[in-house]
């Protein structure tokens, strides 16, 4: 073989192993770990930020759950495909542009969720447990749950409350019920919301697109968005309050969080039903500047009212 076509042959392989290692970090979706900070939330309001051991422990969690939630993304993308094809954003995702082989991906997923489980063993027992939970209930999710109304959206905001609970199972922290109730009813608004814009977004391909929206309308997810937006807020509220918190906190100031967390509902409802947005939360987060200096506010003030003596 002439050398010039041993040199094309070896260009071509590595511009088509370049091309596939794109298509899988762009599947990875780097821009969703944001859903991660979760898991530091219990650092927050267990006032550890400030204990070397318990910041990093915090954050080997964090970057574990991003690389375990970054496998759970290429197994709905194995899995959707197909239907991905259909949907004017998600065809462009590379396993259904065929930019990403089902060969490289599923070596990937499978090398993802095996770090993470050594990561998880490492810093401790329950939350590889934890992790195990997490990528069961997504796999068990992109089989059969997608399909089942109202399940679909408790399957996903289970995601959210173990990120919260693996927070704080690292620090060695008992974990507040009302800072677990307020993380699921939020994750619940969250699912909800998204399924209301693929509704709107779609109209009529959205069954094609996702089986389980015929099984839902608009009428009835304003309706679930209006209950559960309400317990969300009113359970915060009974949270900053609660004897447990003031006792805990010594002080009774968290109220003072109170507007930023109606700011931030009251947002992210205009932003679904006034500018039809809502399919990806973690896009609004990081495109919105109302969202983002609100969230920043939120921190800064309940960061003020926890560790300021």
């Amino acid at each position: 073989m002439p050398l010039s076509a041993t040199i094309k042959g070896y260009r071509d392989a590595a511009l088509s192993w370049w091309q596939e290692l794109q298509g899988f970090s762009r599947t990875l979706r780097p821009q969703q770990w944001v859903k991660n900070l979760f898991v530091l939330v219990p650092l927050l309001f267990a006032q550890h930020l400030f204990e070397p051991i318990a910041v990093a422990r915090a954050v080997i969690a964090f970057f574990c759950f991003c690389l375990i939630s970054s496998s759970v993304y290429v197994l709905n993308d194995l899995k959707d495909r197909e239907h991905d094809r259909l949907h004017p954003q998600k065809r462009y995702r590379p396993l259904a542009a065929g930019e990403l082989s089902v060969g490289v991906a599923c070596g990937g997923m499978v090398a993802l969720l095996l770090v993470a489980l050594a990561g998880g063993l490492l810093l401790d027992p329950t939350l590889a447990l934890i992790f195990v939970s997490y990528w069961l209930i997504n796999l068990l999710y992109s089989i059969w749950l997608k399909h089942q109304v109202i399940l679909d959206v408790f399957a996903i905001a289970s995601g959210f409350v173990l990120r919260v609970i693996g927070g704080a199972v690292v620090i060695e922290v008992e974990m507040s019920h009302w800072l677990l109730l307020c993380a699921t009813l939020l994750a619940l608004f969250l699912g909800f919301s998204k399924r209301r814009h693929e509704i709107g977004l779609l109209g009529e391909l959205s069954v094609s697109h996702r089986q389980v929206l015929e099984q839902y309308s608009q009428s009835f997810l304003d309706m679930i968005i209006g209950i559960v937006t309400a317990a969300t807020v009113m359970s915060y509220a009974l949270y900053t309050v609660s004897e447990e918190t003031v006792r805990r906190f010594h002080t009774k100031g968290l109220l003072l969080t109170l507007p930023f967390v109606l700011y931030g509902i009251f947002r992210y409802l205009y932003l679904i039903y006034q500018k039809d947005q809502g399919g990806d939360p973690t896009q609004n987060l990081l495109t919105d500047r109302g969202m983002m200096i609100n969230i920043c506010l939120w921190v800064v003030v309940t960061g003020i009212l926890l560790y300021w003596r």
